[in-house]
């Protein structure tokens, strides 16, 4: 069975589309095509079928998953086995604008001699998942969501508690602030699009609101970030949040502003998940300079520190970290 069929296959379950697939995997969506036809053609059976939505998996391609995930977790341990230190190191790092990324170049920039390979997955479970199967070796999400645990051989480790601002067009009341408590929220409209039910970002956002009393809006479809920030730019009564160490970039006309919140300030936990049976000899390194880190939950904190922080009762407590 040709394994890049298999990965290919794969991809586009976890990333839903075939053309998010091909970009994964740095190959046209016609090859990605073309590969998918040839698994099909094989086994006899139809696994994906495409829709309005991107890709979904037929009744065959789900009984054939937990297959494919096994056929790469063997091809991951049986060439870690033999030549770990020649392979990239693979990390998830959700998405590229934000704070772990700039986690993981601050990595790079310390280990220039370790190669990394940089992808994006949508959620936990499929990171999880991804981190069982051997098709990644690290990746940065906040754990855990109420009523879960982490699978029995992920390790954890708390990495950055990141600070959350609120970004307003220049016609918003909080636009001139120079920092804003958070309890001033309370009844201004912060609109929040593409939030999906069940992801670790959408169990935050719902303990923030609850215990707040915030309004955060998810309506309407996720048309990216450009749109969002045209949308707030534009309205005196629309705001979003974002983390701190978030890289963001839009048209200068739309003199977006960044407002600092705090009493208590609102931070997102983030940790670095790995296999703990996973022999890749950077993730050690790796998990060392991210434990010393300047923003990491137990690092000496910065001159004057930030004073009373909110977190979801579910995140992993500060004082468990697991040792690197």
């Amino acid at each position: 069975m040709d394994l890049d069929a298999v990965r290919t296959f794969l991809a586009v379950v976890d990333s839903g589309r075939f053309r998010d697939a091909a970009a994964e995997l740095a190959v046209t969506q016609q090859a990605v095509s073309k590969r998918i036809a040839a698994l099909e053609k094989e086994l006899g059976v139809r696994l994906l079928a495409r829709t309005a939505r991107g890709a979904e998996v037929t009744i065959d391609g789900q009984a054939f998953l937990p297959h494919a995930r096994a056929l790469l977790h063997a091809e991951a341990r049986a060439l870690a086995s033999v030549r770990p230190e020649r392979r990239a190191l693979r990390v998830d790092v959700i998405g590229r604008r934000l704070a772990t990324a700039g986690l993981l170049r601050g990595f790079h920039r310390a280990h220039p001699e370790t190669e990394l390979d940089v992808v994006t997955l949508f959620d936990a479970d499929a990171a999880v998942a991804a981190l069982a199967a051997g098709t990644i070796d690290a990746s940065f999400r906040a754990v855990t969501m109420p009523g879960r645990r982490l699978p029995e051989g992920i390790g954890a480790l708390p990495v950055l508690d990141e600070p959350l601002q609120l970004l307003t067009g220049p016609g918003h009341a909080l636009a001139g602030a120079r920092s804003v408590p958070l309890a001033r929220l309370a009844g201004h409209r912060i609109w929040i699009p593409g939030i999906v039910g069940g992801t670790e970002w959408a169990a935050y956002y719902a303990d923030l609101a609850a215990a707040f009393g915030l309004t955060i809006e998810v309506t309407g479809p996720d048309f990216g970030p450009e749109a969002l920030f045209d949308t707030i730019a534009d309205s005196p009564e629309l705001a979003t949040f974002v983390g701190e160490g978030t890289r963001l970039v839009w048209p200068a006309g739309h003199d977006l502003r960044r407002v600092p919140v705090h009493g208590p300030t609102p931070v997102y936990p983030h940790s670095l998940l790995w296999s703990v049976d996973n022999p890749h000899p950077a993730l050690l390194a790796l998990r060392t300079h991210l434990a010393a880190s300047p923003g990491a939950p137990g690092a000496t904190p910065p001159e004057g520190g930030r004073g009373d922080i909110w977190t979801p009762d579910w995140a992993r407590p500060r004082d468990q970290r697991s040792a690197p």
